[in-house]
């Protein structure tokens, strides 16, 4: 397992942007569907060149597409199954291509591509509220001595909720603003929270299993500048797109449609691109993915400490403001190396608690308690 050490060497590199594999027979490079007249060469997408083991793609239909499609389910126990069925081990691959600009002398940029072997597990699962947690689980072989090291990483967060009208959406500059949404009759809300815990985005949409298919469609909604782009892109600062996560025998696909905005001063918004992005969920027999459970049963309860308190700042803060750094380190540099330490020793459950909420309580910034807005 990486170090506590080597935790914010590996995060800066933009987590799944340094995991990409160059295996003997290449996949599709390029994309020229949405260039057709611009070479090909030009369009190669930027992304990582790290060689991770290769895989083997489960072949036999998962257990959870049977339960989803059993017959007589009433309409909200199959939006559950739908989303227990993203819980797995995956090949994950995130490939993303702008297919339109809106600036003067606009130049398509290249796409990016990366993947990494990841496990989601349930975290919580009740007749209206399931949460998914994503690890990443990488091996990598030394060429020489053959020795195969792993890495475990905490990754992403998805909670789903039932009719939910409480939201916490993105609103720019770091902030996030409570918001009541008047239209919730049989939809899900899907909230993305970060690798440490702290909110990303929040959208609503309803599941659809017609024809053999299950589908689930957002809303528009707001996100901050993804990872991918943070350190390459300066011309926007908000993604703002639709989301649609489709279910297969064999994992899950995650299609999104994103405008980049530039929100400017006095709320002057302007679109700068679009792209479309298709995150492929592959279930996979082998390299077991295990050890994201063996580390959670270390450090899993301080995690649920982070989220007890970031649960009571979106009951107390309609409106909060996320600092940067503190103390020169990201908020996510703060708990990686305090859950590093605990799996290298004994938890303390009263240090933990005690650890997490000062740490976040630092972060905060800005908030306040008025009335939550209306969409």
């Amino acid at each position: 397992m990486i170090k506590a050490g080597m935790i914010t060497v590996l995060l800066a590199g933009s987590l799944l942007a340094e995991n990409a594999q160059e295996e003997a027979v290449q996949g599709v490079r390029g994309h020229v569907f949405a260039w057709p007249f611009t070479a090909v060469e030009k369009m190669q997408p930027r992304g990582g060149s790290t060689q991770g083991t290769k895989v083997t793609l489960d072949s036999i239909a998962a257990p959870s597409w049977e339960l989803l499609h059993e017959k007589g389910l009433k309409k909200l126990e199959r939006d559950r199954r739908a989303i227990l069925a993203l819980a797995g081990s995956y090949r994950v691959s995130f490939d993303f291509i702008e297919t339109m600009g809106f600036q003067k002398d606009y130049t398509p940029p290249k796409g990016y591509f990366s993947w990494g072997t990841e496990h989601v597990q349930v975290l919580t699962d009740e007749p209206n509220f399931v949460s998914l947690q994503h690890t990443l689980v990488m091996y990598f072989e030394n060429p020489k001595t053959k020795e195969v090291q792993e890495m475990i990483m905490k990754h992403w967060r998805q909670d789903w909720r039932f009719e939910d009208d409480d939201l916490h959406v993105y609103a720019g500059g770091n902030t996030w603003k409570r918001k009541k949404h008047p239209k919730v009759t049989g939809k899900w809300s899907q909230a993305v929270f970060q690798v440490d815990d702290s909110p990303r985005y929040e959208a609503v949409g309803r599941w659809n299993h017609a024809g053999g298919m299950s589908t689930w469609r957002s809303e528009n909604s707001w996100r901050p500048l993804p990872r991918r782009e943070f350190s390459v892109r300066s011309d926007y600062n908000i993604l703002s797109g639709f989301h649609e996560i489709t279910v297969t025998q064999n994992g899950w696909v995650h299609v999104q449609q994103n405008r980049k905005l530039h929100l400017g001063e006095k709320g002057k918004q302007t679109y700068v691109g679009q792209e479309l992005g298709v995150n492929r969920y592959e279930r996979i027999s082998k390299p077991s993915l295990d050890p994201a459970l063996t580390t959670w049963k270390k450090d899993g309860r301080y995690w649920a400490e982070v989220r007890k308190k970031w649960a009571e700042v979106y009951v107390n803060c309609q409106t909060f403001t996320l600092r940067s750094k503190v103390d020169n380190k990201k908020l996510y540099q703060h708990h990686f190396g305090y859950a590093a330490q605990i799996e290298e020793g004994k938890y303390d459950e009263e240090a933990g608690r005690e650890h997490a909420r000062s740490t976040i309580d630092q972060f905060l910034a800005d908030q306040n308690e008025t009335k939550s807005e209306k969409y």
